[in-house]
């Protein structure tokens, strides 16, 4: 094979889905007792979130909350106090907005099917296609940064993939999806625990890598990327991590706060006020009479 082309599915298919076989993390939204509210909460949690802070997280939500009515049945405040310090809590909103439509809608079980998944608040193209793919073994193309990476090397000979999905790589996507579900679900599983553990952004092990003898980016003499600049995420001064702290006095308070209570938590008045605002815009702080605030009710 040279540098120019592009490997077969099945070349990728058998080494990756073998790889995984032996190498795949024993985590708790793999297990059968996880179930699709399992897979779902776990899909939710690990957006932008590495797993080791996702774990504790996850058991003591599954353990207060084993079913979606669980969590339908109580304020969506306490979403967002359980949420902790996982960062972006709006995905707390959007999981108890999904968990009581679930409820109100599928008699409380996670749906199978792709498009009443994709008709949940909060539920997007890749949450729908990961529920439906890891919890039921459907074939779904199932697109997050670790697959776009692998496929990027592996498949098209570029270091990283765009900032954004792009049509280019959702058709790549389903080209190399293997037409066997069961097959096409370990796939998927398969290809983003590879960028997850071998394929990574940074120091990439292509010793350890199944497919290196196949990697397109790797043929031709893994070029630089030229693409535009990577989005890197900062936090330390920005309205994020104000908005952390906010969050963080309302969660751990069991009465509502003042807001001189709020007002220590950061010095500078105006990104304070702005992170505030931003929050109850957001419905994740409700303010009361009295210039007092809590978690929604």
């Amino acid at each position: 094979m040279t540098a120019t082309d592009t490997p077969a599915p099945a070349q990728l298919h058998v080494p990756v889905i073998a790889w995984f076989d032996q190498h795949a993390r024993d985590l708790p939204w793999r297990r059968p007792e996880a179930g699709a509210w399992g897979v779902m909460v776990s899909e939710f949690m690990l957006q932008q979130t590495p797993v080791s802070r996702v774990l504790p997280v996850y058991e003591q939500w599954l353990a207060r909350w084993p079913r979606p009515a669980d969590l339908a049945a109580e304020p969506s405040g306490e979403a967002v106090r359980a949420w902790g310090r996982l960062g972006y809590p709006r995905r707390a909103l959007r999981l108890h907005g999904a968990a009581v439509a679930i409820t109100e809608r599928h008699g409380g079980d996670v749906p199978s099917d792709h498009s009443q998944l994709l008709s949940l608040p909060g539920i997007g193209e890749y949450t729908a296609a990961a529920v439906a793919s890891f919890a039921y073994g459907q074939r779904h193309a199932v697109l997050d940064t670790n697959v776009r990476r692998v496929f990027a090397r592996a498949a098209t000979g570029i270091q990283y993939p765009p900032n954004a999905t792009t049509a280019a790589e959702r058709k790549l996507a389903r080209a190399l999806l293997p037409e066997d579900e069961a097959t096409a679900a370990r796939w998927a599983a398969a290809s983003m625990e590879l960028g997850a553990l071998v394929c990574t952004a940074k120091n990439e092990d292509c010793g350890r890598c199944p497919i290196a003898r196949e990697c397109a980016w790797r043929l031709a003499g893994k070029p630089a990327h030229d693409g535009p600049a990577r989005r890197g995420q900062t936090y330390a001064g920005t309205d994020r991590q104000v908005r952390g702290r906010l969050l963080a006095v309302l969660r751990e308070a069991v009465d509502p706060v003042p807001q001189a209570a709020l007002d220590a938590v950061w010095d500078e008045p105006v990104q304070r006020a702005r992170a505030l605002d931003g929050l109850v815009a957001d419905g994740l702080v409700e303010p009361l009479p009295d210039g007092l605030y809590r978690l929604p009710g």
